[in-house]
């Protein structure tokens, strides 16, 4: 098996589309996964906030994912059990309006089977909004129908809104997520990382 870490971890492919966001920033792909992982968390890209500290989910948003996981922060960012693979490994930036910019393709069509080919033990794997949702399923579909249906994946996908306050009314939107979704989430989480 080939790491591709080093060269990842190097990467510059979108530096001419950063330097023209509102941000200005140059590329620092966040790279957070050992072989051997047993649970993938395929998220959309780093925040502004992951792209300082070099961590993903640093932020308001990793915090309520490890609330809906069940995991501590020791579990949640042990790589060795926890491979975060966004769809981009750098933060796109923000549009002039301040809006987060979308995942740039080119990073995933470089970067993603190589960076999963690494990861031979995963038993659960958790598609975090629309990008990854797309990508992974093969087909565009609605976010709240993919996770409503989150049995129709198979056993070892299960897809989940993005965390962010952003999506705080989704979730009084659909009740039905923290009652139904969350608890059968948070078992099969725990069935991935003990096994």
């Amino acid at each position: 098996m080939h790491d591709i870490r080093p060269e990842l971890r190097n990467c510059t492919i979108c530096r001419d589309r950063f330097a023209v966001t509102a941000t200005e920033h140059a590329p620092r792909p966040v790279v957070w996964f050992d072989p051997g992982a047993r649970l993938l968390i395929a998220s959309q890209a780093p925040g502004a906030r992951a792209h300082a500290s070099q961590k993903p989910f640093t932020d308001p948003s990793g915090k309520r994912l490890r609330d809906w996981l069940g995991l501590d922060e020791a579990q949640f960012y042990d790589r060795g059990r926890v491979a975060i693979v966004p769809m981009a490994f750098c933060f796109p930036g923000y549009d002039a309006q301040g809006s987060d910019l979308p995942p740039p393709k080119v990073c995933a069509e470089t970067w993603r089977a190589q960076a999963l080919a690494m990861l031979p033990d995963l038993r659960l794997t958790l598609l975090i909004g629309g990008y990854s949702i797309a990508w992974h399923l093969g087909r565009k579909m609605p976010v709240t129908e993919a996770v409503r249906d989150a049995q129709a994946h198979g056993a070892g996908i299960f897809a989940l809104p993005h965390p962010s306050w952003r999506n705080t009314g989704w979730m009084k939107r659909n009740p039905w997520f923290e009652a139904e979704i969350l608890p059968e989430l948070r078992r099969r989480v725990t069935d991935a990382m003990n096994d």
